[in-house]
């Protein structure tokens, strides 16, 4: 059994710059919800000159506590990390205000085409809007305050997905990939669970000293964490193909029971990621799927 143990403990402080480091604050946007958690973290990375990394949702307030943070000290570049309405659509916002380029992540892209007849269930989440001033590639860098901010390709969550590696403090910013009070959500067709897995490999290979998360607070055992997450997720592979042996057929049915101590809130949410569970199996062989991979689909083992 996995040894994941979430840290659930956390006090935003909502609107409040929190200094995490000498070089970088935290500020929660007041957008709490199931998915969220108290809300978006925000980051304020500099001393005479600023990187914001998230400015967060479409919130007029949590703009303005951004530039107050600020203060006299010029915003020179916004970075984003992918392209979901709780962390993308400030940045628009605080261009408009500052002048700063918006760098980071690509535009939106799915992990895959929809398929015939398939609606993407999480639409209404994704910034289509995001048009960045420079996107940023795995090892591309940028100097703010004389700070080096490193893009890490993680793809999963989104297909988009970005990290930010900070020199200064050994620190990662980790965005929606690496969370201390929760799992990610992996919902094809936007994100992939096999694209996932290779991201928790690539920074397994890294020795960051702690992680500042897209929500709650940081990750302080990185490598230990990242070991529960990839045990988690083979878990659940594993509880998947025991419905399969059990006789369900049906994803819902599936998450029914491997869900059931889950608030049924996140019931939907949890049937996208079983979704993305089964997508990886069919790839691996493992599963037979009676028509294409999706969410109506009736599957067997292999």
């Amino acid at each position: 059994m996995s040894d994941l143990v979430h840290e659930r403990h956390f006090d935003p402080r909502h609107g409040e710059a929190v200094g995490l480091s000498d070089a970088v604050r935290r500020i929660t946007a007041r957008n709490p919800s199931p998915f969220t958690f108290h809300g978006t973290n925000t980051y304020l990375v500099g001393r005479s000159e600023i990187a914001v990394i998230d400015p967060g949702p479409e919130d007029e307030t949590h703009v303005a506590n951004i530039l107050a943070a600020a203060g006299r000290a010029p915003i020179a570049a916004i970075l984003v990390s992918h392209t979901h309405r709780d962390h993308s659509p400030a940045a628009r916002m605080l261009k408009a205000l500052t002048g700063a380029p918006v760098i980071g992540c690509a535009p939106h892209l799915a992990a895959r085409p929809l398929l015939k007849g398939e609606i993407n269930p999480l639409d209404a989440s994704s910034d289509s809007e995001h048009s960045p001033d420079r996107v940023m590639k795995e090892g591309d860098a940028i100097m703010v305050d004389g700070l080096k901010l490193t893009a890490l390709e993680t793809p999963g969550h989104t297909a988009n997905h970005l990290c930010f590696a900070l020199d200064e403090g050994d620190i990662l910013f980790s965005a929606d990939h690496v969370m201390a009070w929760s799992t990610s959500i992996i919902a094809p067709p936007d994100g992939s669970m096999r694209a996932y897995m290779a991201s928790l490999d690539k920074l397994m290979k890294r020795d960051n000293r702690i992680y500042f998360p897209g929500h709650g607070g940081p990750v302080n055992e990185p490598q230990r964490y990242l070991r529960g997450l990839k045990a988690h997720r083979h878990q659940r592979a594993a509880a998947i193909l025991r419905r399969l042996a059990a006789g369900d057929r049906f994803i819902p049915e599936m998450v029914e029971k491997i869900y059931a101590s889950t608030d049924k809130r996140l019931h939907k949410a949890a049937a996208l990621s079983v979704l993305a569970q089964m997508e990886a199996l069919v790839e691996e062989g493992k599963v037979m799927a009676n028509g294409p991979v999706t969410l109506g689909t009736a599957y067997r083992l292999a």
